[in-house]
C-alpha cells in the first residue's frame, strides 16, 4: 500500500507553493451588489487568493500545515514557515472575516469551503510550536465565524445534499467532526444521525461525471466519525449490504478520467483519491479487510500520477492525494 514519505511530501508541498499564491485564473464566489464590487481576489481575499479559488486555496493551506507537522525537515519547510508568517496573521485574517460581513456572503462556499476551513485550523491546534501558536490564533477569529455559520445553518438544514461534488452536507460534516469545539461537534453528530441514520441498501449510482466524491462512501465515513463503533457497525452492514460481493461494483472500480484539461471531468481523480481515502478507514469494518485495501490502492494508482498534469487538477488534487495515503 503506498504510504506518504518525506518524498511525496515535499513534492506536494511543492505543488501548493506554486499555486497557493498564484491569483490568476480565478473562480471567484462573490456577489456584486454594485460597481464598487468589481475587485479582483487579493483584493477580497487577503490569505486565500490563490489557488483557482478559495476553498483549494484553504485546503491548500492546510496540506502544506499538515505535510510541515509531519514531515518539518522537508526542503519546502522553510518556504512553508516564510508562507505563513507572511499571510496567517490577524490583519490579513482580519480582512478574509470583514468579507463574511458581506451582504452578498451569507451562503459562501456553504458548506464546502467551511469544513476545510475548520480543518485547517484544527490541524494548526496541533502546532504545538510558537510560530504554530501564532498561526493558529490568527486565524482562529476566522475559524469562530465559521463553526457559527455551521451553528446557524444546521438546524435549518432539513434535507442533507447526497451529492458528489461541493454542496455534499456528508463532506462537510465529516471535515468539520475535526474541529476542536465539543458543542460544535456535538451538533453535527446530532444533524449525521437526522440525515443519515435511516438509509439503508444504498444502491451507490455513480459517478457522475463531475464527482470528485463518492455519495456513499463519504457518507459511511461520515457515519464512521460520527458514531461509536458498536452503532456504526450494523449501521455500516445495512447501509451498504453487500460489500462481501463486491456490490455495488461501482465502488470497486476507479474511474477513467478522459480529459484532465477539463476541470469538471478532472474532478474524477478527486473521486479516485477521495475513494481511496474512505475505504482505507472502512477496510477493517469489512469482510475482507485486504481486499478493500487493495481497491483503495487500485484507486490511488489510478489518479497519483496525474496530480500535475494540468492546473485544473494541480491546484487541488494534491491535498486528496495526502487524504487518500493517510
Amino acid at each position: 500500500m503506498t504510504q506518504l514519505t518525506p518524498d511525496l511530501a515535499d513534492r506536494f508541498a511543492g505543488l501548493a507553493l506554486g499555486h497557493v499564491t498564484r491569483e490568476y485564473p480565478n473562480k471567484l464566489d462573490h456577489v456584486l451588489s454594485g460597481p464598487q464590487d468589481a475587485r479582483g481576489p487579493r483584493d477580497l481575499h487577503p490569505v486565500f487568493y490563490g489557488s483557482f479559488d478559495w476553498h483549494s486555496c484553504v485546503h491548500g493551506y492546510w496540506m502544506l500545515a499538515h505535510l510541515y507537522r509531519q514531515f518539518p525537515a522537508i526542503p519546502v519547510a522553510s518556504a512553508i514557515r516564510a508562507l505563513f508568517d507572511e499571510h496567517l496573521v490577524p490583519e490579513r485574517v482580519a480582512g478574509e472575516c470583514a468579507y463574511l460581513g458581506r451582504p452578498g456572503a451569507l451562503g459562501f462556499e456553504r458548506p464546502y469551503g467551511w469544513a476545510w476551513l475548520l480543518k485547517l485550523a484544527a490541524e494548526l491546534a496541533l502546532h504545538d510550536t510558537p510560530e504554530g501558536r501564532a498561526w493558529s490564533a490568527a486565524l482562529q477569529p476566522l475559524a469562530a465565524l465559521f463553526a457559527e455559520k455551521f451553528r446557524t445553518f444546521l438546524p435549518l438544514a432539513t434535507y442533507p445534499i447526497r451529492a458528489g461534488v461541493h454542496s455534499s452536507t456528508a463532506f462537510a460534516v465529516r471535515l468539520a467532526l475535526d474541529y476542536p469545539d465539543p458543542a460544535l461537534r456535538a451538533l453535527l453528530i446530532e444533524t449525521a444521525r437526522r440525515w443519515y441514520l435511516a438509509d439503508a441498501d444504498c444502491q451507490a449510482w455513480e459517478p457522475g461525471g463531475d464527482e470528485f466524491l463518492s455519495p456513499a462512501l463519504i457518507e459511511a465515513e461520515c457515519m464512521r466519525a460520527a458514531l461509536p463503533a458498536a452503532e456504526f457497525r450494523p449501521w455500516f452492514a445495512r447501509f451498504l449490504p453487500r460489500l462481501d460481493r463486491r456490490e455495488p461494483a461501482t465502488l470497486f472500480t476507479p474511474a477513467t478520467v478522459s480529459n484532465r484539461a477539463d476541470g469538471k471531468i478532472a474532478h474524477l481523480d478527486g473521486l479516485n483519491l477521495s475513494r481511496a481515502w474512505c475505504w482505507r478507514a472502512l477496510a477493517g469494518l469489512t469482510a475482507d479487510p485486504a481486499a478493500v485495501r487493495q481497491t483503495a490502492q487500485a484507486h490511488i494508482d489510478a489518479s497519483l500520477p496525474h496530480l500535475g498534469d494540468d492546473y485544473m487538477g494541480e491546484h487541488w488534487l494534491a491535498s486528496f492525494a495526502v487524504l487518500a495515503l493517510e
